[in-house]
Formats: structure tokens, sequence, C-alpha cells
């Protein structure tokens, strides 16, 4: 199997190559001075030079546009120079009748590169740079035709006779208006087509029609194969005969139901070489892992289907079936696939060989297919049987000598650990993986997990797999957010260790993972190691808009579009611009935890902007469920909805999707705000559903169901199923080490505690609370639990008011600059609260003091519609206005809380739109 790959950068000559050569001949013509003959102005041979380097990215892709696409292309020059520059190219390649014909022409393309051997170089002379992106391609072309046998040299001065021959029959040469000038007018009949090497083309034609279905890639399409293909092609010029049917390349997340079946099924298409197929299909595994679920399954069946009968071969088409499967959760289909591809190919088909460390080429891939079967356990939510095929992975990797699959899997088994919920990896996890184990020192999950990581960081580094070591620093900065490192030995010196997470290290971790972009951008891009690189190069070229830009005749549109011509994709990896926005997104994570709102929401705000084009849907709707999320806290759930609408209307809601969980989440605050407790508990139960029942799966949405449980029966008064329910969910958290839930459990309990009449039990649930939010640096949580402890010394009696407004104060600066609507009504409401319970505070003497906060308390929480709070903070106005003898304002605040309290006592008057919504 190995017999069929190309290597990456390798390039074949071919006719299209054989034309793009010519114009770089006219481009930089030997031995000439200032602007080259017949431009007659700088710009005009910019935009030639435009033309050349768009052409030239796009040389790796799968098709190659035919000499009449190639033509109307250059018709966008504009000008007489068009006629000029067509009558040359197919002059030229008319002109190559013999195997010394095409000698010569590459011996005089050597001409125009510049270098050592270039001799004396004028100052104002136009020569290539042999480094350049136009360099660099006439290198390769000359590179890969002195690499051509005398048989090879024979077949492409044959395929070139049938290029010229194919866009002479398909259409008239050119636009007769165009060549009604005499002193233009192209001689075609004097020009000799009709020789011996046409005839021989006509022979060629012939055979190969008879014998189309046994035609390999390098040379035309089987008549199936150019059926599927029709559907994918797109026109090279929007005014040519099929302008009104384009269609992107490879796009088939809306794949088109009706095929160009008027395109001529004899005219050929000239194809790249296999791997470049491998190319155009890894750009589909890109698509379907981007779109996963919103990607069309039965369409996008068909066409492999297709493909697969076109090419039996092809092996890669079996793992793009696996991914199409995997991606639809159909596990025995994707199961099946996946066991075709590595049973027929093994493994090696498409995939970025690297030979083992030894020199040793093996057949098998069996450490490869290890690998790709744990992820399909991850994928399905099977923990301890990814763990198991992963361990094995391991071990056979080790025994292969497979270093850079050995890398892979490790930081397959780091994320599994960090992702999952595992308390035990006892009999799972050899003692390889650790210098600890050897000497009969046990490992926690989370010291293992640590230990992996470091690990597998050092060994990508050595390995120097760029995107593997980027992705390694975001799972460091990720463990580091949410883990207290302590000391892996429990004997020996200690030192003073201060049990706290570091945000320094987060920072340092996703500053490290940033540096992956400079490093390929300092990379020469120019060979490519996949064919799909290029193919924005040439869907880009095709636009309508990008190839007016060459035109004279547009006149100040033109110029315009000439930014968006020049501006072509990046050939950066798209899997390295996604690794880039996922450190914004963590970014965004790491501030929410921390307690900076406004930092996560402009890290969320970068990600969503900047990576919407590369990212994948699942990312993508998780920066949106950020933005809306804070949306819903400083603003309101009236702006928060109408945000969801159109996230919604962007992401497919599917099963456990992030957009569908935020929608229950925002309907639950909502019905508990409003006293809709009913509502609220049949949210909490559609909440829970959506978990997977094994054990370890899905803990946070199963974390988020217990805590909405709980608050539900605490607003119902239940307190006794509250704490109940509460306390098996701290024990859940604290089985999987999930501390930062820990930290809310812990704070939910304290608030039960008081709430029931019980503040002394909820004192010791506040300080625990308090100690982990300073060992995690939970800066907002910690404020929260200040204020619930403050609320807790309020309750014991009056003579402990200045303790709690102390204690209130010393938070206040937190809430305010990063604290919700809900967060500072309660902060208003609890310094209120003390001042009016200590007997020293006279009421007629600072009213100002008490009446302030409780207005805007009672604005906020009136945007939020809660109405428990809302009829409090009224309730405290009416007293306070009461002592001051302001009748008038008494009686408007009692009338408000009137009007709150009986909203909580008749909650069925508005439930209709929240239930409607569900």
């Amino acid at each position: 199997m190995a017999g069929i790959l190309k290597l990456p950068g390798a390039i074949s000559v071919t006719p299209h190559k054989v034309s793009v050569c010519i114009l770089l001949q006219i481009y930089a013509p030997p031995a000439q001075i200032s602007v080259p003959f017949p431009f007659s102005s700088v710009s005009q041979h910019n935009r030639l030079g435009l033309f050349l380097l768009a052409i030239t990215k796009s040389c790796d892709d799968i098709f190659e546009p035919k000499l009449e696409e190639l033509i109307n292309q250059l018709r966008e020059i504009g000008g007489l120079l068009n006629h000029w520059i067509t009558d040359h190219l197919t002059s030229r390649l008319s002109s190559l009748s013999s195997p010394d014909d095409l000698f010569n022409f590459f011996s005089d393309m050597r001409g125009i590169l510049g270098g050592p051997e270039a001799g004396v170089v004028e100052d104002d002379q136009v020569i290539l740079d042999p480094n350049s992106n136009l360099g660099m391609f006439l290198r390769r072309c000359l590179l890969a035709f002195n690499l051509l046998s005398f048989e090879g040299v024979c077949h492409l001065l044959t395929n070139i006779g049938i290029y010229c021959k194919e866009a002479l029959s398909s259409c008239p040469p050119y636009d007769q208006p165009h060549l009604d000038d005499s002193s233009n007018d192209l001689e075609y009949e004097n020009m000799d087509l009709e020789n011996l090497v046409y005839e021989k083309v006509d022979e060629e034609i012939e055979a190969r029609e008879r014998a189309s279905e046994g035609v390999s890639f390098h040379l035309h399409v089987p008549k199936a194969l150019f059926d599927l293909v029709e559907d994918i092609a797109v026109p090279a010029d929007p005014r040519s005969r099929h302008s009104d049917k384009d269609r992107e390349v490879g796009q088939y997340v809306h794949p088109p139901t009706n095929t160009l079946r008027d395109i001529d099924g004899k005219a050929g298409l000239f194809l790249r070489t296999n791997w470049q197929i491998q190319g155009f299909l890894q750009e589909q595994a890109d698509a379907i892992e981007r779109h996963g679920g919103s990607f069309s399954l039965n369409a996008f069946e068909l066409v492999l289907r297709q493909l697969q009968k076109s090419a039996p071969k092809l092996h890669r088409v079996h793992f793009l079936r696996y991914l199409n499967s995997l991606y639809h959760d159909d596990y025995f289909a994707a199961l099946e696939n996946l066991h075709c591809y590595f049973d027929y190919s093994a493994g090696i088909e498409g995939l970025d060989y690297v030979p083992p460390a030894s020199g040793c080429y093996s057949l098998g891939r069996y450490e490869v297919a290890l690998l790709c079967l744990g992820m399909m356990h991850f994928h399905y939510g099977h923990p301890k049987q990814a763990l198991e095929v992963l361990t094995e992975a391991v071990h056979i990797s080790q025994q292969q000598s497979n270093d850079v699959c050995l890398a892979y899997t490790l930081a397959a088994i780091c994320n599994l650990l960090s992702e999952t919920g595992i308390s035990s990896t006892t009999g799972i996890l050899g003692s390889s993986y650790s210098p600890l184990t050897s000497i009969g020192i046990s490992l926690s999950v989370q010291q293992q997990l640590f230990v992996l990581l470091r690990g597998s960081l050092k060994r990508a580094e050595n390995l120097k797999l760029k995107r593997l070591v980027a992705s390694n620093h975001l799972a460091m900065a990720r463990f580091d957010l949410t883990h207290v490192q302590r000391p892996l030995l429990s004997f020996g010196p200690k030192a003073s260790l201060k049990l706290r997470t570091s945000p320094i290290n987060v920072c340092k971790e996703l500053r490290s993972s940033s540096q992956l972009i400079t490093e390929f951008a300092s990379e020469n891009t120019t060979l490519t190691t996949d064919g799909h690189f290029s193919t924005a190069w040439l869907k880009n070229l095709q636009k309508p808009m990008g190839s007016q830009v060459l035109s004279q005749e547009n006149g100040s549109e033109s110029s315009n579009n000439v930014f968006q011509f020049c501006v072509q994709p990046s050939s950066i990896p798209g899997s390295v611009l996604q690794l880039m926005g996922s450190t914004y997104l963590l970014r965004a994570t790491a501030w929410e935890i921390y307690g900076s709102a406004s930092l996560a929401k402009v890290n969320a705000l970068v990600y969503a902007t900047c990576f919407a084009d590369v990212s994948s849907t699942s990312d993508a709707s998780l920066a949106y469920v950020k933005l809306i999320q804070h949306l819903a806290v400083f603003k309101g759930y009236e702006e928060a909805f109408a945000a969801l609408k159109m996230a919604e209307e962007k992401f497919l809601t599917v099963s456990k999707s992030r957009i569908l969980v935020l929608k229950l989440q925002l309907l639950h605050e909502h019905a508990l705000h409003r006293g809709h407790l009913k509502l609220a508990q049949q949210v909490c139960d559609e909440l829970g559903v959506l978990a997977s029942s094994v054990t370890g799966v899905d803990m946070e949405l199963k974390t988020e169901a217990g805590l909405r449980r709980a608050r539900t029966l605490l607003a119902a008064n239940q307190f006794s199923e509250a704490a109940e329910v509460a306390h098996s969910l701290f024990c859940m958290c604290y089985k999987f080490n999930l501390q930062v839930e820990n930290a809310t459990t812990l704070l939910l309990l304290a608030e039960i505690h008081k709430r029931s009449g019980n503040p002394v039990l909820g004192l010791p649930y506040a300080l625990a609370s308090l100690s982990f939010c300073q060992s995690f640096n939970l800066d907002l949580l910690r404020a929260s639990a200040v204020l619930t402890l403050a609320e807790l010394w309020l309750s014991l009696g009056s003579n402990h008011a200045k303790r709690a407004l102390s204690l209130i104060h010393g938070v206040l600066p937190t809430i305010l600059g990063h604290g919700g609507l809900e967060l500072r009504a309660r902060a208003y409401i609890v310094e209120a609260k003390c001042y009016l319970s200590d007997p020293n505070f006279s009421v007629s003497e600072n009213a100002e003091v008490v009446l302030d906060p409780l207005s805007q308390a009672s604005d906020e929480l009136q945007v939020l519609e809660y109405h428990e709070l809302a009829a409090e903070a009224f309730y405290l106005k009416a007293i306070v206005y009461d002592k001051l003898g302001r009748l008038e304002d008494r009686e408007e605040a009692a009338t408000s809380f009137k009007k709150h309290t009986m909203a909580l006592e008749n909650p069925n008057d508005d439930e209709n739109s929240l239930v409607n919504m569900l």
C-alpha cells in the first residue's frame, strides 16, 4: 500500500503547469529591463503577477482547469493585452511537437530564475526570486520534469496535444467580436494543428474512451467517477457556459440536489494524483468534524458509495464513512467502517505516516487502529472501554517504537481522564507511564493525569509535533485552572506549600499554546502537505468578485476588490487556527471562574468574531452560550431569550447540544424567579434526562441538574429533601474531584440551612465553601460566599450586624465590579438589613444610606422579574418610609410589595409564555 503514496510537496508535470510556465515566461522574460514587453504599465504587469500567484497557489488542487477555462480567466486582465497573451500561449503550446521541444522549453525556463547562477543582474531587471512563491513553483516543475523518463515525456507531450485540441473543439477559439480587429486577427487556419501529433491524439482519445473504466487518477476520469465529480466541480469563469450552476468544491453540508448533466461527458478532466484525492477527502473529514450532526448523512454517504464503486482501492473512503457514522451516532456502522478501513489499508493510506525510530517499515498500523477505536469509545461515552483500548495502544506503540502514535495516545488518555469522571485507574494504567509507581507509590487519578500531561508534552516537544505541543499546553492550562498541585512524594523534606491554584501558570500555558501560530507563519508554507490546503485558493479565484479584480473595465469597482483578491486564504492549516481559537475559549472560561465577567465576554467575542469560519459547531455554540449567559446575568431575560432565538436558528438543536442546555438553564432560572415551581421541576427533569446514565460521563450536566433540583426544592421550602440532594451531589463531586462544583454545593448547603432557620449549621458549610474559593481563586464565588456568611451572622441576632456589615463592605467592590443583577441586588438588600438591624443606626439621620441601595436593588430585580427578592426590597423600603413619616412613598412601596407577593402566590397567570418556550 505504501507504493501508491506520493510524498507531500511533490508534483507531476501536466499541460496546465506547462501553460503556467509559459505565462511565467511572459511575466518575467529573461534579459529584459524595467516593464517587459508587452506590458505598457507597472499596474498591468502586477495584475498578471497576482493572477499567477493565485494560480500557483492552487496548483496542488485535485482538479486542474482546462485550457478553455484558463483562457477565460486570462480575459479578466482586459484590453488588447488579453489577445496577445492568449495568442502567445496557444502558439507556444502548439509548437511543442516533439520531446526535444519540451527539453528546450524547460531549459529556457531556467533563465528566468535569479540566484548565483544567473550572472550579473541589472537593478531594474525583472527576475524571479527562487525562494518566492512563483520561483518555488517553477523550481518544482523543473525538478518534476527532470525526473521524468523518456516515456513520461512522451506521455506529457500527448497530454498537451489533448489539452489543446479539447479546448479548440469544445468552443470557438475566442469571442468573435474581439477578433474583428485586423491588427489582432489570429490566423488559426495557418496554425499547424493537424500534424502527426494530433493524429496520435485522436487515437489516444479513442483508446481511452474504450477503456475509460481502467484509467488511473493521473489521466482522465472514469465515466462513473466523472458523473460523481460533476456535482462538485466549479467552473473557472462565472461567465462560462455553466456559470448558473456553480458549486463549491467539496461542501456537502447542504448537498446539491440537481446534478450537472449538461457537461460533455467525453470532455476529460485532468485530475491530480492519488495523494491529492486523499487531500480532498481530508477536507471532507475536516468538514464533518467541524459541522458534526448538521452534516448531511445520507447525501454524503451516497457520494462516498459512488466514489468507492468507482475507485475500489481508495480505502480512505471507509474512514470518511466511519466519521460520517460517528458524528451521526450510528455506533455499529462506525465500528464496521473503522474495521474495514484498517483491514483494507492497514491504516496507512492518507495518513501522515512517520516511520518507526528503528527505521523498519511495518505494514500493520494496529496501534493507530486502537487509538481510533479508543477515541470512538470516548465519543460514545464508554470511558472504561476507551481507557482499556488506549492503554493497549500505548503498549503496542512502545513495542513497535512508534513514538508519534505513542505521543498522540498519551494525549488522548489525558483528554479522557480530564473530561470524564474516573475515580480509579487501578488495573488499567500500568507502571510504564510513571517512574513513581515502580517504587511502590500509589498515585491518585489527578496525580496520574498530571504525570501523563507532563510526559506527553515533553514527548511531543522532542518529536517536534507542533500541533500536539499546543494542544498539550492547552490541556496543562485546563488542569492548572481547576487543580491544586501537590507534591507527588509523601516523604522527605517538605517546604511550605500554598495549596492554591496558580493563575500565572494558566496564563503561561495559554501563551505557549498561542505561539503555535507564529511558528507556522515563519515556516515555508509553499510546499503543502495536503491537497485541500490549496482548495481555498482555487475557490476564491473562481468567485466572480475575485476574478473581476483583474478587469480594467470595472473602474472603481475593481479597485475596491483588489484587496479581496490579493488577500487569499492562508495556507495555515485549519486545525492550527482551531487551536488558536480554543485558547480564547479557555481564556473566557478562566475569567469566568476567576470572576471577571468583562474579560470573559471579551474573549468570547474575539472567538466568535475571528474564528467563526474555522471553528467547530460545538466550539462556536460554546462561545454563543457564554455571550448569552452574560446577557441573562447583566441585561435580563428579555435580551437573553432574543439572543437565544438567534442562536437556535444558527445551530441545530439536538440532544445534549449546548444551545438546548442553555435554553433549559434560562427557563429554569426564569421560572424560579417568577415562582413557577412546577415548571422549574419539569425543566430539571428535562435537564437530567439529557445526561448519560454511565458513571463518570456527562459530569458537568449531572452536576448542573443536581444543583437546579436542590434549588427548586429549596424554593418550595422542602428543606430536608433539598439538603439530601445537595449532600449526595457533594459526595459525587468529591469522588470525581470536581473542586469548583464542591464550592458551589457547599454554598448551597449553607443557603439551605439559612433558609430553614438553622444559621449555626450553615456557618461551617459557608466557611468550607469560602476555603475552597480561596484555594481555587474563585473570586466572584468567594464574594457570594462572604455575602451568605454575612446573612448567617445577621440571622444570629442584631449584635452581629456590624460584623456582617464589615464582611459585606469587604467584598462589595468585587460584587459591584463583576457581579450580575441578582448578586448586586442581594448585596444591596443585605447591606440595608445590616444597617436597619444595628441598634446604633438612626434612619432619620442617614435615610439615604438605606434607601439608595434598596432603590437600586428593586430596579435591578424588576428587570430580572425576581418576585421574592423584589418583594423583600419593597418591604424594607416601606419600613424605612414609615419611620420617616413619608406616607405616600410608603403606600407606593407597599403596593409594589403586594404586587410581587401576589405574583408569587398566583404564578399561573404568566406561566403560559414560559411553557410555550419549553
